[in-house]
């Protein structure tokens, strides 16, 4: 038995067992780009969030949650559900049954924990992994702006015994401070106060269990909303390309033109290289190996056929095997811990049907239909919204491809499909300076959807914006505005009272 089935079987939870799925009788499954008939509204296409195959009429505290249209229509509903469990469960300590094999150290135990209600994390006063909602992850850098090499991308704050985190949380403190901004001091023309806040966070170090560089920064980053990524995905790359060309050409200083060049593309599994369209650094550039394929596995340490080793560092590796109390509790030397932290041949802990499974469920989210867009005051906000100059960043709508593209070999030719829709995420999915008090690593941000946000109130029990959740309101996620953007701010900053509303309004309803 090896030290990772000692330290994995220890604390064990309990199992949780898929059962009682109904048997849905559904459309064949067809890799046509039609597939079936599509429930027909008498409504503007720009309802269709989602196009005809990605949109659900859903405005309850579900309406995340839902499978598309195309997920039914290729009878993947079954998939979808098995898929499902795999995010809202917690993975297990134990070395068998259902979602086993957490650790030996982690980010979560599950998914939804970062992602409440299947949206964006909530903003927290405190870092606390296992509460829900919490959907920070630690960006800890040098001096030179680099992610700290003894830490992985995406810190850990938790361990299973003997095992230490590489930061234990109880010292990481998140202050909120008050921002008074240079140009208008919190106060718009008709007398109107808004207020800015923004974290400061910082890490005791001697919480820290891995050597540490003389200068550290921490950032924040907040999970985005993962319904309809699968619908992101169907966009062509050369589509993502002429967006940037026509914003150069606008003059749009602010992008980041490295991302476009062919030579930094994201390469994939399958050998093909492609601009990024996931996270906030552009850092995944399809969902079939991005950020679900990734996050089963580096959030949870849960390994699988295609990811054989552990999320750890060298220096993590280094520092658990030369500490004396992990060596006593397992009865080893540093040599073989070593040995066991760095294997590249560990046994699957997830089974290929079940990532097969999630992978259906991830690409398969459907997009909550638009609400009340034929209401005068949304309409006028509509208008102020193009006037303004919102709709450059922001772009309304794309329309996907052949969406023919396989992706990883694991899960080819299994997904569900959205061919030649029209949608409406409002993001041109590029990445943008912020120019923000503690701004993001880097400084760069590609632009958040924002197709659904009007109902992450009802849906995830927040309604914070922006990259670290900074943004209570709409109304502060704007005035947060900089770099390509400060035109947009300023338009909206002179508006008289009822324009502003009435914008506000037109987000909520996108």
């Amino acid at each position: 038995m090896t030290y990772l089935q000692e330290s994995k079987s220890l604390n064990r939870a309990k199992l949780f067992c898929l059962s009682g799925l109904v048997t849905f009788s559904l459309m064949a499954c067809s890799d046509n780009d039609s597939g079936g008939d599509i429930p027909e509204k008498n409504l503007s296409e720009e309802y269709y969030s989602g196009g005809k195959l990605g949109t659900v009429f859903d405005e309850t505290a579900y309406a995340y949650e839902n499978p598309t249209p195309a997920v039914e229509q290729a009878g993947l509903l079954s998939n979808f559900k098995y898929g499902e469990a795999f995010f809202e469960k917690t993975y297990n300590t134990n070395m068998s049954g259902v979602r086993h094999g957490l650790g030996p150290v982690f980010v979560r135990n599950s998914c939804i924990t970062c992602h409440p209600g299947y949206g964006h994390g909530k903003r927290m006063e405190q870092y606390r992994a296992n509460d829900y909602g919490n959907g920070y992850l630690l960006v800890v850098t040098d001096a030179n702006d680099n992610y700290v090499g003894a830490l992985t991308g995406m810190p850990q704050t938790q361990a299973v015994a003997p095992f230490l985190p590489p930061i234990d949380e109880s010292g990481i403190k998140i202050e909120w401070l008050n921002y008074s901004d240079d140009d208008y001091h919190n106060k718009f023309p008709d007398g109107e106060m808004y207020s800015l806040i923004y974290p400061e966070v910082t890490i005791d170090r001697e919480k820290i269990n891995v050597p540490m560089p003389d200068f550290y920064k921490v950032r924040l980053e907040a999970t985005i909303g993962i319904y309809g990524t699968g619908l992101i995905d169907a966009i062509p790359d050369d589509s993502l390309l002429a967006q940037y060309k026509k914003e150069k050409d606008l003059g749009y200083w602010g992008l980041n033109d490295a991302k476009y060049d062919p030579a930094n593309f994201i390469r994939e599994a399958d050998g093909t290289s492609h601009p990024g369209r996931y996270t906030y650094g552009l850092t995944r550039g399809t969902l079939q190996n991005g950020p679900g394929a990734n996050a089963i596995w580096n959030i949870t340490n849960v390994n699988r056929s295609d990811r054989k080793s552990l999320y750890i560092t060298e220096a993590y590796a280094v520092a658990m095997s030369q500490n004396p109390e992990v060596q006593a509790a397992l009865g080893k030397d540093e040599a073989t811990i070593y040995a066991e932290l760095k294997a590249t041949d560990l046994p699957a802990e997830m089974s290929d049907e079940d990532y097969i499974d999630f992978m259906v469920w991830h690409r398969g989210l459907a997009v909550p239909a638009a609400r009340n867009l034929d209401d005068p005051q949304v309409q006028q906000g509509k208008k102020v919204f193009h006037e303004a100059g919102c709709a450059v960043c922001h772009r309304p709508s794309w329309t996907t491809g052949a969406d023919d593209y396989k992706g990883d070999p694991l899960v080819a030719g299994k997904m569900p499909r959205y061919p030649h829709q029209k949608i409406w995420p409002y993001s041109d999915l590029l990445q943008h300076r912020l120019d923000m008090k503690n701004d993001i690593r880097t400084g760069w941000c590609r632009t958040t959807p924002l197709w659904g946000r009007g109902l992450s109130e009802k849906c995830t029990g927040a309604s914070e914006h922006l990259h670290d959740m900074r943004a209570r309101n709409y109304v502060e996620a704007i005035m947060w505005h900089g770099g390509d953007a400060k035109k947009a701010k300023d338009y909206f900053y002179h508006l008289t009272k009822a324009d502003r509303d009435a914008l506000v309004k037109f987000l909520e309803s996108i």
